[in-house]
């Protein structure tokens, strides 16, 4: 695995001298080594030697994992911990994937010159070079025993990046007793911070090759530093997970926040939808034999779908030509061009051809050269450059009005729905994501049109600037070609470039908020998934219905089916049915009840309180709260449902589901597809696909973040987690069933089709309950047992001997030790144990310590005793990782962040919207939250809301943990009423404070 990181290296290099010209190579730092690369050019004598390329380099790293795989083992000993080497080095083959990808897409004759610099950057004259290569190649002839003690690498995550920023460093650096990989790291980075400015920053090369660079296009749309930007590019190129990159890879990416790296990863693959899209035009157009030189520009510069559309709109099949096309075709180019060059020569009266449409008259002859002069103006880079700078700066304002024909065709209250926007103007700088949202729907359903309008004044500073500096001729030109000339602006201005200008505007409105909308529902799906759950309850969950009856569930606290029942409370048997309920809630000791917030939820929740208020369950104290049952109906009559309650009626799997929504929120609503959820806003108006995406990354953050128990856990749960999918999930449940629990995190490797790549990705967010793994093996240890070849004995703790042989060589452990180890139920990743380790050591506390107050005390003593980036230094990683070491050291066992959050709003008594006056004080809990205003159930039926201006950040609470800047569901405020529109239930609320 060595020799990975140099191979890498060597590539990387070659790029760099070849793409001398890319805008990043002035942020290179520039070193003797990209020299040296350079004159690797000039001998082309040496490019047929293909025998050196034949070094069996693609084998070794596939012999390596074997071998840490045999010497792993897990132990109280701080130096007895070796670690994959496949986790640390992930990132540095990044670059070496990444080219390989793009060889295979590139022509026959990059693919030459790419092996060309490859073999002549190895076969370099440098001395520190050929030393390094070969102690390479015998560090990999080395036998296991030689490199066991040189195979504990520092876990860092910035490691690895610096195989493209490091020096060389000589062969006396490398020793057997210290990774070649710690010592790099020691020397580029000691304290493993990240390398802003990358010094192989341009060699991000993309599958399609365009004429603007791609990290300065993303750094520039997001706001995003350019060396944060090229990192995240090579970590998502590398596979890697969000959740992973969040906890693990922080520093790489300037601890930015989950919803910023998605929207880095959106804008990074829009750039390249476009990139692939520019390349297919430009094919299909050379397969026509229409392409130029200029054309091919024009296409390579391309940054947007409505630039490319602008731009080969032409040259579609099947077009019949635009006005320009048809004007060349007469022969008519010329003469435009004459017109501009050399006014003086150019004679219009030679083009007429009497018998010929189009050149039969002097006025046809100037339509021709005025129309293919707008084309090139409506074309033209810098033109175009101009107008988008001229309209930043100017007032652009877009107007709604009522269609003229909606009335005949859409129904009245559809319309009164848009009432706000049939007389709209707004500045686009100023107006709202939620109002394009509304203006879109009310112009898809035919009631409102929408226009974009630009003043007069922009147009005629256009033209004043295109006469003088652009468009000027170059030589004096009669008044008839400069009318010509004047005539060909106006035209190109109105017939193409406004339009242009328009879908240019309408799109980025709408773009933005989409994105808006998709961002603002994940949050409220994250605040959703990461409720506070109500363990050690046995509830009562109710789905209220009039006709049907209300269906009954009551669940244990492990979440198990106790009883389904039906009562009929809304038929006049409400008196006889409340025995019934006592009864159960008496017989189960239920003292807590769930109702679904859907039809009948106001009648049912009214009958619960009234029975509670009168005492009626005494001698049990009931209480009753309120939860959405969003997607439960859907769910019920899924197979997932049918395969975990078969059996059930499809009405009583609804009442479970809501139930468990109270017990465990995150377990349940993983079951349902996240956009029936029912937390969004116009999430029907968007792209359906960005929607999904988003909300499956925000999904599987949470899952992943809280973390699950691999021995306890469902399916449903873990195929969420990062780095695992439906099949790896299934295989683990498989693995599970067949050879009893996971003792420790490694067995995960002996899952089929768990590679190391997936294991690094999804390692550190499964947990192990040791109390639950002492359990097991202490009785397997009494009964002497063996499963599948496990041997377990009394000895040393617990140790198990897999004996078996997979068929794969990469899931064959055979005599790997295994222990039970406590650093397994916490967050802290496999690839940092052996920091975790030192650590301790440091600290003098030993595993069986972790999660005590006295392991707190210690750690908080140490750090203000000698400061974390001190200790950080000392251990040879970053604070990044030693922060998440020390939280995964002080956490208890079972740990869950989200007992911070609320919990839901439990209550006894009930008001009506009657009851309700303006300044009356209530306390409420948010349902959903929208860039317009917040909407908080304050228990009167109806939801108030509380006005996205009254939303101050003075009124957040600051001390709190919070999961998110904003307000979401979930959250418990205290709200004053401000206004009460009985006949249309409205309520608006003001916040006073986040409880």
């Amino acid at each position: 695995m060595s020799s990975l990181p140099r191979r890498a290296k060597v590539k990387v290099q070659t790029v760099v001298s070849r793409d001398e010209l890319s805008p990043f190579s002035e942020l290179s730092s520039a070193s003797e080594e990209d020299d040296k690369e350079d004159s690797a050019w000039e001998p082309q004598k040496k490019v047929p030697r293909s025998r050196k390329q034949a070094v069996p380099k693609e084998a070794k790293p596939k012999r390596v994992p074997q071998v840490k795989k045999n010497t792993l083992q897990i132990s109280g000993d701080s130096e007895g911990v070796a670690v994959k080497e496949e986790l640390n080095s992930s990132v540095a083959i990044a670059d070496v994937d990444l080219e390989d990808r793009k060889d295979k897409l590139d022509t026959v004759q990059t693919l030459k010159t790419t092996k060309a610099k490859r073999k002549n950057s190895g076969q370099s004259s440098s001395a520190p070079r050929t030393k390094k290569l070969k102690a390479d190649e015998e560090s990999n002839k080395a036998s296991s025993l030689e490199r066991g003690g040189n195979c504990a690498e520092t876990p860092s995550t910035s490691t690895m990046w610096e195989s493209a920023c490091k020096k060389e460093e000589s062969e006396g650096n490398f020793t057997f007793g210290q990774s070649p990989v710690k010592k790099m790291k020691t020397e580029a980075c000691p304290q493993g911070q990240p390398v802003r400015c990358l010094a192989n920053a341009n060699n991000i090369k993309e599958e399609v090759e365009m004429n603007w660079d791609i990290v300065q296009v993303l750094s520039e749309r997001t706001n995003i530093e350019l060396w944060v930007c090229a990192n995240i590019i090579r970590l998502f190129n590398d596979d890697n997970t969000i959740p992973f990159i969040i906890r693990y890879r922080k520093e790489l990416i300037n601890n930015l926040d989950a919803d910023a790296l998605r929207e880095v990863r959106q804008t990074l693959e829009e750039l390249r939808v476009v990139a692939k899209k520019v390349h297919n035009t430009i094919q299909k157009i050379k397969k026509e034999g229409k392409m130029s030189e200029c054309l091919l520009k024009a296409l390579l510069n391309c940054k947007t779908f409505e630039e490319l559309e602008h731009v080969s709109a032409p040259y579609k099949t099947g077009s019949k030509g635009t006005k320009a096309q048809r004007a060349k075709q007469l022969g008519l180019e010329g003469a435009a061009r004459t017109l501009l060059e050399n006014p003086g020569v150019l004679n219009l009266a030679s083009y007429i051809r009497p018998n010929v449409k189009g050149l039969s008259t002097l006025q046809d002859i100037e339509t021709g050269v005025q129309h293919i002069l707008a084309d090139m103006i409506a074309k033209d880079k810098d033109t175009l450059d101009f107008i988008r700078k001229l309209c930043q700066n100017r007032y652009i304002c877009i107007q709604s009005s009522l269609a003229k024909v909606s009335s005949k065709k859409v129904n009245e209250k559809d319309v009164d729905k848009f009432q706000l926007y049939q007389n709209f103007s707004c500045n686009i700088r100023n107006i709202q994501h939620h109002q394009i949202l509304a203006i879109n729907r009310g112009e898809n359903l035919k009631i409102l049109t929408v226009k974009v309008n630009i003043s007069d004044g922009v147009k005629n500073e256009f033209c004043r600037w295109c006469i003088q500096n652009r468009w000027r001729p170059r030589s004096f030109a009669r008044p008839e070609l400069m009318k010509i000339l004047h005539n060909s602006l106006d035209d190109s201005f109105k017939r193409l470039i406004y339009p242009l200008l328009c879908r240019e505007f309408r799109a980025k409105l709408t773009s933005d908020a989409e994105k808006e909308s998709v961002m603002m529902f994940g949050r409220n799906l994250r605040q959703l998934l990461l409720t506070s759950p109500v363990p050690g309850r046995t509830l009562m969950g109710v789905d209220p219905g009039y006709k049907h009856g209300c269906k009954l569930a009551i669940i244990s606290p492990t979440s198990q089916i106790l009883h389904t029942d039906v009562v009929y409370l809304h038929c006049g048997q409400g008196f006889r049915e409340a025995e019934k309920i006592k009864r159960l809630l008496l017989n189960f000791n239920c003292s807590t009840v769930v109702i679904g917030n859907g039809t009948a939820c106001r009648e049912t929740e009214a009958y619960f309180a009234d029975l509670i208020m009168k005492n009626y369950f005494a001698p049990l104290d009931v209480v009753y709260c309120i939860v959405s049952e969003a997607g439960a109906s859907i769910y019920s009559v899924s197979p997932e449902a049918n395969k975990e309650m078969p059996g059930l009626d499809p009405n009583l799997r609804s009442a479970v589901s809501i139930a468990r929504r109270v017990q465990d929120p995150l377990a349940e609503l993983v079951k349902i597809e996240p956009k029936h959820i029912g937390v969004g806003m116009y999430q029907h108006d968007v792209s359906q696909t960005l929607l999904k995406a988003t909300l499956d990354s925000v999904v599987e953050e949470c899952v992943s973040f809280v973390g699950v128990d691999i021995n306890i856990c469902s399916e449903v749960l873990l195929r969420h987690i990062a780095g695992l999918n439906a099949n790896r999930a299934k295989n683990i449940i498989e693995w599970r069933e067949k050879n009893g629990p996971f003792i420790n995190r490694e067995q995960l490797k002996k899952v089929k089709g768990l590679g190391p790549k997936s294991f690094q990705q999804c390692a550190g967010f499964i947990r192990i309950n040791q109390d639950y793994i002492r359990t097991f093996c202490s009785q397997q240890t009494e009964s002497a047992g063996r499963i599948e070849g496990v041997a377990v004995t009394s000895s040393a703790g617990v140790e198990v001997t897999n004996e078996k042989q997979g068929k794969k060589k990469s899931k064959t452990a055979a005599n790997v030790v295994l222990k039970p180890n406590p650093l397994d139920q916490t967050c802290i990743h496999p690839e940092s144990y052996d920091i975790a380790m030192r650590f301790l050591s440091l600290i003098e506390e030993t595993l069986c310590e972790i999660g005590k107050p006295e392991m707190e005390q210690k750690i908080n003593s140490f750090l203000e005793k000698e400061g974390i980036e001190k200790i950080a230094e000392g251990l040879q990683t970053t604070v990044h990782t030693l922060q998440v070491i020390i939280d995964g050291l002080n956490q208890p066992e079972s740990f869950d962040f989200r007992t911070d959050f609320d919990k839901p709003d439990f209550k006894r008594s009930i008001v009506c919207l009657e009851d309700l006056q303006v300044g009356t004080v209530l306390t409420g809990k948010v349902e959903n939250a929208t860039l317009f205003g917040i909407f908080v159930d304050i228990g009167v039926g109806r939801s108030g809301l509380i006005p996205i201006r009254n939303v101050t950040e003075a009124k957040l609470s600051k001390t709190k943990k919070r999961r998110s800047l904003g307000l979401g569901p979930g959250e418990r405020v205290e709200v004053q009423v401000l206004n009460i529109d009985i006949p249309r239930s409205r309520i608006t609320l003001d916040l006073i404070r986040v409880l």
